[in-house]
C-alpha cells in the first residue's frame, strides 16, 4: 500500500461515516444508561415515613400505601392493653427518608397470650437459679411458698392452685409460685439419735461392772509356793 492510497482510505466518507455512527451510538448508550438509572433508583425523589405505631394493620397499610411505600409483618408481639393487629414496632423510624417502594417491616399485637414450657427447675435447681431462669424467659413470679425441706431448694411450682410439672405450657400473663425449702426438716420425720460408744469405753465399762453371786469370772487367782526349809 502506497502513501496515495493510504491518505484515500482515511479521508473516504464511508470511514468517517462510521466512526460519526459509533460515537453518536456511545453518546446515546450513555445518556440512556445515565437517566435510566437515575429513573430506576428514583434519584431526588424522597419519601418521609410516617408514624404507624398504634395505628391498625389496615390503617397503616393504607397510610403507607399512600406515601409510596410497602408494609411486611415481620413478627408478632403481646401488650394487653392494646388492642389485636395493633402495630407495635417498625423498622422505619418516623419521620425517615427514603425512596419509594421501600418495604416498611412493622410488628403486630397478638390477639391471645403467647405460651411458656416450663424449664427443667422443680427440684433441679435453687430458688435463686430457678428465678432468674424464669424471669428471663417472661414468666411472671408471685411471693414464693416455703414449705418444709432443704432451705432455697426448688421443689414445686404451683399456678392457680395447680401443681405445673416441667414441660407444662403457661400463658406469660398467668402468675407462677415457687415452692422453696424453709431450711426444716418435715415434721413427719423421725429422727433416732444415738449416742455413739467407743471401744475404749466398752473396756472400762466391763472393768467397772460388779460380778453378781453365782456368777464366775474368768480370773484365776495364782498364789505363791510355800519356802521348804531344809533341816541342818
Amino acid at each position: 500500500m502506497n502513501i496515495k492510497t493510504f491518505f484515500h482510505k482515511i479521508t473516504s466518507r464511508y470511514l468517517w461515516g462510521h466512526l460519526a455512527a459509533m460515537a453518536l451510538i456511545l453518546v446515546l448508550l450513555f445518556l440512556l444508561v445515565a437517566y435510566g438509572l437515575d429513573f430506576y433508583t428514583n434519584h431526588g425523589k424522597v419519601i418521609e415515613v410516617p408514624d404507624v405505631v398504634r395505628m391498625s394493620y389496615d390503617d397503616a397499610e393504607e397510610t403507607l400505601s399512600d406515601a409510596g411505600l410497602k408494609i411486611v409483618v415481620s413478627d408478632t408481639g403481646y401488650v394487653k392493653s392494646l388492642p389485636a393487629d395493633c402495630i407495635l414496632e417498625q423498622s422505619l423510624s418516623p419521620g425517615e427518608r427514603v425512596k419509594p417502594n421501600r418495604i416498611v417491616y412493622v410488628t403486630i399485637n397478638s390477639a391471645n397470650a403467647p405460651m411458656l414450657s416450663i424449664p427443667d427447675v422443680i427440684d433441679n435447681s435453687s430458688f435463686r437459679e430457678a428465678r432468674m431462669k424464669l424471669k428471663s424467659m417472661g414468666f411472671k413470679l408471685g411471693q414464693p411458698q416455703f414449705i418444709p425441706g432443704e432451705k432455697d431448694w426448688v421443689y414445686g411450682i404451683t399456678c392457680r392452685g395447680k401443681q405445673l410439672a416441667a414441660g407444662a405450657w403457661v400463658s406469660v400473663e398467668d402468675l407462677l409460685i415457687l415452692q422453696v425449702g424453709d431450711g426444716r426438716r418435715d415434721l413427719n420425720d423421725s429422727v433416732a439419735f444415738i449416742d455413739p460408744v467407743y471401744e475404749y469405753e466398752e473396756e472400762e465399762i466391763d472393768a467397772e461392772k460388779p460380778v453378781e453371786s453365782g456368777e464366775k469370772d474368768d480370773f484365776e487367782v495364782v498364789t505363791e509356793p510355800e519356802e521348804k526349809t531344809e533341816n541342818i
